[in-house]
């Protein structure tokens, strides 16, 4: 009888209370079904694992996070959460592991924390949210935080949120009262993140940082489907040279969080390889069951679900 192959997902989020307690007006805060898995690092949401058979869980902290902080505050506030983080993995170390959570708009601090929670808690990487206080992160005042994660060897989870005023007021306010997920994971969480992939690449970062790893969820925040389109447009006249099909290609990682299409899905596949491709749920914004009940129609073979369930995670992270 074959074996049930392991089950892995990487953007399943909670919410640290300290940090929580500056955002009580987050949208996260006033559902109660998330609310309450937010909240819970233990017994119900173990269980609602186990009911789906998911095996392991990558823990991060949801939007908003850090990044909507001043530097002091941020750096205060990272230690202990990520303390408190890796006292819930320690005591699921089967079940759980973690990414660190940054205190960005201090770059130099955000750096060091990265390397402490990966040198004594063993974290995987770190997951940021959208842009730290206006900036993009392929500002070069953050590239300290990318030479760190190069050097350590662990990726770094490029996680929307919110998008600036500004574009939520030039682009969404017309609809946002009757349709307000639209600024959200309806469209304005891909624009703003997939731009931020975008500026990664045109940044020269990988250049620098040859062993950077970057990882964005949803199918990579519809990039996959626009390489091409982007990479020819770029090779275009008056453009500085760049592979960016290429460069993309070769430093990120993509994951399933909260898309279950196989249309979708073979289209990543073909364009960056399955080995670049990694299970997730985006848990509790995502119940398990949708995601767990694709898995028997993904349209490829044994090995290749296998890859996507947990064998590349268990090579990118080390698991």
């Amino acid at each position: 009888m074959a074996t049930k192959p392991r089950i892995i997902a990487i953007e399943e989020h909670y919410l640290d209370p300290e940090v929580k307690a500056h955002f009580s007006d987050a949208d996260a805060t006033k559902q109660p079904y998330v609310a309450e898995r937010l909240d819970n690092l233990s017994n119900l949401r173990i269980k609602e694992m186990d009911e789906c058979g998911i095996d392991f869980q990558v823990l991060s902290h949801g939007a908003p996070s850090l990044q909507k902080l001043d530097a002091e505050t941020g750096v205060r506030l990272a230690r202990g959460a990520n303390d408190r983080l890796n006292e819930a993995v320690r005591r699921h170390p089967n079940r759980f592991a973690g990414f660190a959570a940054l205190p960005t708009a201090d770059p130099k601090a955000a750096a060091d924390e990265l390397e402490r929670t990966v040198t004594k808690f063993s974290f995987k990487g770190a997951m940021v949210h959208g842009l730290t206080n206006g900036l993009f992160l392929d500002d070069k005042r953050f590239w300290p935080i990318f030479e760190r994660a190069a050097a350590l060897d662990v990726p770094l989870y490029m996680h929307p949120a919110n998008p600036s005023p500004v574009v939520a007021d030039a682009y969404y306010k017309d609809y946002a009262k009757d349709f307000p997920i639209l600024l959200r994971a309806g469209w304005g969480f891909t624009v703003e993140t997939a731009t931020q992939g975008i500026r990664l690449v045109l940044s020269g970062v990988f250049d620098k940082y040859p062993g950077l790893k970057i990882i964005l969820g949803h199918l990579g925040e519809g990039l996959p489907f626009l390489l091409w389109r982007i990479d020819s447009a770029l090779s275009r006249e008056g453009n500085k040279p760049l592979d960016f099909r290429k460069l993309f290609c070769d430093h990120f990682w993509i994951t399933t969080s909260g898309f279950f299409s196989n249309p979708a899905l073979l289209c990543c596949v073909q364009e960056m390889g399955v080995d670049r491709i990694i299970f997730s749920v985006d848990y509790p914004f995502v119940p398990n069951q949708p995601a767990v009940d694709w898995i028997p129609h993904i349209p490829l073979c044994e090995e290749d679900k296998i890859k996507i369930l947990s064998g590349n995670v268990e090579r990118l992270l080390k698991l």
